[in-house]
């Protein structure tokens, strides 16, 4: 086989698998290897898949790529939306169906620049009398992503 055959179908097996059903868990990265941190040297990816154990890293996706996030959390501790500052992303349809509780985000790498995703959600979950919950501490969600 000619190597872009062989890279074409390396391409798209790891697409692939990437497309599995969400359990609902908050488990985290559910097993997945998350991004490299950039280096200046490094070449940017293609597309970065970021979770919820990727907090606090730094990574870099190339000019034209994609950036996909995926928060697993629960109904009782929830992300919050995606928030992103910056103009180097912009939003896209992230094409999830999201169990509750979850975050989801996709963004396109439209400018050279630095962006970043954050979320939040509570660290624990406390019934109070009215059927509500609420918690008086808060796990914070951020990312920086280098769009070169």
């Amino acid at each position: 086989m000619r190597r872009t055959t062989l890279c074409a179908l390396a391409a798209a097996a790891l697409l692939l698998a990437g497309c599995g059903s969400q359990s609902g868990k908050d488990t985290g990265s559910n097993g997945k290897v998350s991004p490299a941190p950039s280096s200046p040297s490094s070449s940017c990816a293609q597309l970065v898949e970021l979770k919820a154990a990727d907090n606090g890293r730094t990574v870099c996706v190339a000019k034209g790529g994609e950036v996909r996030l995926t928060l697993d959390g629960t109904k009782d501790r929830p992300w919050k939306p995606v928030m992103t500052s910056g103009t180097a992303l912009q939003a896209i349809n992230a094409g999830f169906v999201i169990q509750p509780g979850d975050a989801t985000a996709a963004y396109r790498a439209v400018s050279t620049g630095t962006a970043k995703p954050t979320s939040s959600r509570p660290l624990c979950a406390q019934p109070t009398g009215s059927g509500q919950v609420s918690c008086k501490g808060i796990q914070e969600w951020t990312v920086t992503v280098n769009v070169k």
